[in-house]
C-alpha cells in the first residue's frame, strides 16, 4: 500500500467549502475567539495593535517606476488599500506623510470590491516600462495565491474593458508581464481540463499574447512536462532578449535563451550549459549565476553560494560553453549574499555577515572587457537588517510613446530605495544615491517603549556538533528567567534575520517577556550549504537545532520549560508539529499557523507538489526511510501516554498554498487522542493568514494572549 492510500480518520476535513469542515471549523474558532480575543487586556491589545498598523505616520514604502514611486496603503478608512503614486521629485525630498497633496490614487480597493461584491485583495502590479502608462493588476479573492488580471490605464485611471481589446485572465496561480504596448508574455493554466498545468497546479506552457486575441491560442513558445514545478518566461527590454526556464523541482530549473531580437515563436532556444541547481539572472548584456554547489567554468571551480557575471554575447557566439566569468563574491563561512540588485550603472549586492546586513556595489562595464570595480555605500549602520526596496534601471529612457518630463523628475537610474531597521530600531526610509551617499526619506516613529530591552547574540550547539545562532531580545524587569517565546523556521534557504517587528514590541517585549529568533539549518543564513544540510533526509537537523536553542534557553536561565513557549509558520509550522510530537518536554506551549503537518499526503493537496525536492516523496521509499519518521499528523499519541505543550493552532480557508487540510486535521487528532486545542481559522487572508489590518491585529493578539495565559510570569515553585 502507498503512502498516500493509507486510511485518513479526517479525511473530510481537506473539502475547504463543505457545509460540515466549515461548521467545524466555525464551532472552534468561536470559541478560541472567545477565550483569547475577549476580557479587557486582550480587547486593549487589539486597540493598540490596530492603532499601530492602521497609524497615519507609517512609511509608504515605495517602488520606483519611472517619474513615480508607487505603493499600496492601508488604513482604518481603507482597510483593503488604496494603490498610489506620488512623484518622484517629491519622494526624494523627504518621505511624503498620508495627507501630502502629491498623492494620486489609482484604485480603491475597498470600493472595487465593494461595487463588485468580491473580497478582493491587491496582490501587486506589472506596470509597463519605461512608458509607464499601462498596468496589469493583480487581484486575489480573500488573499489567495491564484489571482485575476486586469490592465489599467495609467494616464485615464482606469480599468481597460475587454470590448476595448483589455487584456484580463481569470482566476489562476499565472506570472504576467509586458513585451510591448500590445504584447505579453504569459504564463498562466488556461485549459480548462488542466492539460496546460503542472501537477502543482502551475503553469505548463509561456506563450506570447497579443491584444484583442484568445490567450489560449496564443502561441507557445516554452513547454515542460507535467511533474515540474512550473514553466516562466521573461523579456528584457534593454536587450531584446527572451529568455525561459522549467523548474524540474523547487530548487532546480532548466534555462533557455534566444539571441536579442529574434522571434521566439519560429525559433527554438538554446539550453545554457550550466547545472539546474544554478540560479541564473540577466540584465541587459550581461549574465549571472548563483551556483547552490561547486561549478567549474573554465576549469576553474567556484563555491556554492558565489556570484558569477559573463557577457551574454558571448554565450550567444558559443551557446553550448561558457567563458570565464567575473567573481563579484566568494562566500565565507560566516557571509552569504541574500538578494542581488540591478541598476543600469551599478550592481548591489545585499550581504549577510552572521545574518546581519550590509552592501556592496559594483560598476557594470560599458563593454565584455570592461572591469568591475567595487563603488562605495557609505552612511548605513552597523547590526541592521537593510532591504533593497526598488532600483529603477529604466529611469530615463526615452521611447517616444511614454509620458514626457524632465531628467530631474526621474530617480537616476542608480538610485536605490532601502529599509533600513534594528530590532529595537524602527524602520527607516534611506536613499542610497548613485555616488554612494545615503539620505534618511524618513523614519517610522517608535511604536513601543524600548528602555530596559535588551539584544543580545548567542549559538547553541546542536546533537552533531554545530553551532546555531540565535538572537534575544530581552524585554525590561528583573534577572532571572521569563516567559520566553522561540521563534524559527528553517526552510527552503529563507533567512531568518532579527528587525523591527512593533507588535511583537508592543504586545509582548514591553510586558517583560523574552522573544527569541533561531537561525537553524534548512534556512539561508549561510548560504545553500546551510540550507542542504536540513533537506529530504536530513531534516531532522533542523529539528535538532531548533531543540538544541531551546535546551540552551533554559540550561542559560533565560527561561524554564513551562515558560518557554514556542512559534513558527508554514514551515515552521511543521517544525512546530515535530516540537509538539518529538520534543514536547522542551515547552510549555506552541503556536502552529499555517502550517504543514500530514507529509503522507502533503504532496496531493495545493502546491504541495512543488516541495518534493525540499522534503522528499511520500509515494516512495522517502516515507519509510525518513518522511513516516517524523510527519507530526501520524505521530499523535494519546493524553494518558504523554504530556503535550498548550497548543494555538491557526490557519486560512483561503490558503491555496499550504491546505487549510493540514491544520484541520492535526487539531482533530488532536482532540481525538484527548488533548486540548486552541484552534482559529480565519476566512480570508491566504497563506499570510490576514488580508487586512483588522485581521492582522485579530491573529497577532490571539497568538500573544495565548503564550501571556499559557506561559507562568514566574518559575514554579518545587518541593
Amino acid at each position: 500500500m502507498t503512502a498516500s492510500a493509507t486510511p485518513d480518520p479526517f479525511l473530510h476535513l481537506e473539502d475547504v467549502d463543505s457545509a460540515g469542515a466549515l461548521d467545524w471549523v466555525r464551532e472552534r474558532s468561536d470559541r478560541t475567539v472567545a477565550d483569547l480575543a475577549s476580557g479587557p487586556a486582550a480587547e486593549s491589545a487589539y486597540e493598540r495593535a490596530l492603532e499601530i498598523l492602521d497609524a497615519s505616520d507609517r512609511i509608504a514604502w515605495p517602488v520606483l517606476r519611472g517619474r513615480y514611486a508607487y505603493t499600496l496603503w492601508r488604513d482604518a478608512d481603507h482597510p483593503r488599500g488604496l494603490w498610489r503614486r506620488v512623484p518622484w521629485s517629491v519622494l526624494a525630498g523627504g518621505a511624503p506623510g498620508v495627507d501630502h497633496p502629491a498623492w494620486e490614487t489609482l484604485v480603491d480597493v475597498d470600493a472595487l470590491a465593494a461595487e463588485e461584491g468580491v473580497n478582493w485583495v491587491y496582490s501587486g502590479t506589472v506596470v509597463r516600462r519605461p512608458a509607464d502608462d499601462r498596468a496589469l493588476i493583480r487581484l486575489s479573492r480573500g488573499g489567495a495565491d491564484a489571482v485575476e488580471v486586469r490592465e489599467f490605464d495609467l494616464a485615464a485611471r482606469r480599468f481597460v474593458p475587454a470590448s476595448e481589446g483589455g487584456f484580463r485572465l481569470t482566476e489562476a496561480k499565472c506570472s504576467v508581464s509586458w513585451v510591448d504596448r500590445d504584447t505579453l508574455l504569459l504564463s498562466s493554466p488556461l485549459a480548462p481540463d488542466g492539460s496546460d498545468a503542472t501537477e502543482s497546479g502551475y503553469a505548463r506552457l509561456a506563450r506570447v499574447w497579443r491584444r484583442g486575441t484568445d490567450p489560449l491560442q496564443a502561441p507557445v513558445i516554452f513547454a515542460g512536462e507535467p511533474e515540474d514545478v512550473a514553466v516562466g518566461a521573461s523579456y528584457d527590454l534593454t536587450s531584446g532578449r527572451y529568455t525561459a526556464s522549467r523548474a524540474p523541482d523547487f530548487h532546480t530549473s532548466q534555462e533557455w535563451f534566444w539571441a536579442p531580437g529574434v522571434d521566439p515563436t519560429t525559433t527554438r532556444p538554446h539550453l545554457l550549459p550550466v547545472p539546474e541547481d544554478c540560479r541564473v539572472g540577466s540584465c541587459g548584456d550581461w549574465l549571472l549565476l548563483r551556483p547552490r554547489t561547486d561549478l567549474e567554468v573554465s576549469g576553474r571551480t567556484h563555491a556554492g553560494g558565489s556570484i558569477l557575471v559573463l557577457p551574454w554575447a558571448a554565450v550567444d557566439d558559443d551557446p553550448a560553453r561558457l567563458p570565464e566569468p567575473v567573481v563579484l563574491f566568494s562566500p565565507t563561512p560566516s557571509t552569504t549574499v541574500e538578494d542581488v540588485t540591478w541598476g543600469r550603472g551599478r550592481i548591489l549586492l545585499t550581504i549577510l555577515d552572521d545574518t546581519e546586513s550590509r552592501l556592496e556595489a559594483f560598476t557594470i562595464p560599458d563593454s565584455a572587457d570592461g572591469s568591475w570595480e567595487p563603488r562605495p555605500v557609505e552612511g548605513l549602520p552597523d547590526h541592521v537588517s537593510v532591504d533593497v526596496l526598488s532600483c529603477d534601471r529604466l529611469s530615463g529612457t526615452d521611447t517616444g510613446d511614454g509620458e514626457e518630463g524632465a531628467d530631474d523628475e526621474r530617480p537616476h537610474p542608480d538610485d536605490a530605495v532601502l529599509a533600513v531597521s534594528g530590532p529595537i530600531v524602527p524602520p527607516s526610509l534611506v536613499l542610497l544615491r548613485a555616488d554612494g551617499t545615503t539620505t534618511t526619506l524618513g523614519s517610522t516613529p517608535d511604536r513601543f517603549d524600548t528602555t530596559g530591552i535588551e539584544v543580545t547574540r548567542h549559538t547553541a550547539v546542536s546533537d552533531d556538533g554545530t553551532l546555531v545562532p540565535y538572537t534575544v531580545m530581552r524585554g525590561p524587569g528583573p534577572d532571572g528567567p521569563r516567559p520566553t517565546i522561540l521563534y524559527g523556521y528553517g526552510g527552503f534557504e529563507v533567512s531568518m534575520r532579527p528587525s523591527y517587528a512593533a507588535l511583537r514590541g508592543e504586545l509582548w517585549l514591553t510586558g517583560g517577556g523574552v522573544y527569541v529568533v533561531a537561525g537553524i539549518r534548512g534556512g539561508g543564513e549561510y548560504g545553500p550549504a546551510w540550507h542542504k544540510a536540513a533537506v529530504r533526509e536530513n531534516r531532522p537537523r533542523a529539528f535538532e537545532d531548533f531543540a538544541a536553542v531551546a535546551r540552551d534557553l533554559v540550561d542559560t536561565g533565560v527561561t524554564t520549560r513551562d515558560q518557554l513557549g514556542a512559534t513558527g509558520g508554514s514551515n515552521g509550522g511543521l517544525l512546530m508539529g515535530v516540537m509538539l510530537t518529538r520534543y514536547p518536554e522542551l515547552f510549555g506551549a506552541l503556536a502552529i499557523a499555517v502550517p504543514l503537518l500530514d507529509m503522507r499526503r502533503y504532496h496531493l493537496l495545493l502546491a504541495g507538489a512543488s516541495w518534493m525536492a525540499e522534503y522528499g516523496d511520500p509515494d516512495s521509499a522517502d516515507w519509510d526511510d525518513f518522511l513516516g519518521a517524523y510527519s507530526p499528523y501520524q505521530h499523535v499519541r494519546p493524553a494518558s501516554e504523554v504530556r503535550y505543550p498548550q497548543v494555538l493552532m491557526t490557519t486560512s480557508t483561503r490558503d491555496d498554498r499550504v491546505h487549510p487540510g493540514h491544520a484541520r486535521k492535526m487539531t482533530a487528532a488532536l482532540e481525538a487522542a484527548g488533548h486540548e486545542v486552541a484552534y482559529y481559522e480565519n476566512v480570508e487572508g491566504g497563506h499570510a493568514g490576514a488580508a487586512d489590518n483588522s485581521q492582522e491585529a485579530r491573529k497577532a493578539v490571539l497568538t500573544y494572549e495565548f503564550f501571556r495565559r499559557r506561559l507562568p510570569r514566574r518559575r514554579p515553585v518545587t518541593d
